[in-house]
């Protein structure tokens, strides 16, 4: 009985996994597998069963989630922000779901969910992108970046916006509002986006 326990927490833990794709779920749904199959030689040994399971969670996650995410964002064609919070400002990310100075809202960024409050009182709908201005513990604040409509920004104006939240966080200047970047995101006669910066 206890086999079947671990085997549909581990399956519980994939279909977590697959709907998030962050890499922790799996490792524990691995563990409770491990679990699984300490529980078919030895029944009994509850503790041996959740110390294995611990374990191989523990070890995959730190060991070996790392080269797992960077991998399947590569494949992806995201990237990895450099360093943890400060390191996220700039980083362009996608919004899931309605983003608004109330909490609630969420974005996607180096394939992990994260809460997320818009800057200004417009909201960022689902589906676009936005760029990443602060973070507070585990929310983000996003802004909009800024483009037509029904057109998409360019990588080069994505990395022009990065840089220049970069700039703001390591010069330690004023609000991003009073110092926007010089990119203009409407279309010229051929087409194509131009900068002014």
């Amino acid at each position: 009985m206890i086999v079947v326990a671990w085997l549909v927490l581990g399956v519980v833990l994939v279909a977590v996994e697959l709907h998030h794709l962050a890499f922790f779920a799996l490792f524990g749904a691995v563990g409770a597998f491990a679990a699984a199959a300490v529980a078919v030689v030895f029944p009994a040994a509850i503790g041996l069963q959740f110390l294995c399971a611990v374990g191989a969670s523990a070890v995959g996650v730190v060991a070996v989630r790392p080269y797992v995410s960077r991998a399947f964002l590569h494949r992806r064609g995201e990237s990895v922000a450099r360093g943890v919070h400060g390191g996220f400002v700039g980083e362009v990310v996608d919004v899931l779901d309605t983003v608004s100075v109330v909490p609630g809202g969420h974005v996607r960024l180096a394939g992990e969910n994260w809460l997320a409050l818009a800057e200004t009182d417009d909201p960022l709908s689902a589906g676009s992108k936005a760029i990443v201005v602060s973070v507070s513990g585990t929310t983000l604040t996003v802004s909009a970046v800024p483009v037509a409509k029904g057109l998409k920004p360019s990588t080069h104006q994505l990395e022009q916006l990065r840089e220049h939240y970069e700039h703001i966080v390591n010069n330690r200047a004023g609000h991003p509002d009073d110092l926007r970047p010089g990119v203009d995101l409407r279309p010229s006669a051929d087409g194509q986006h131009r900068s002014t910066g």
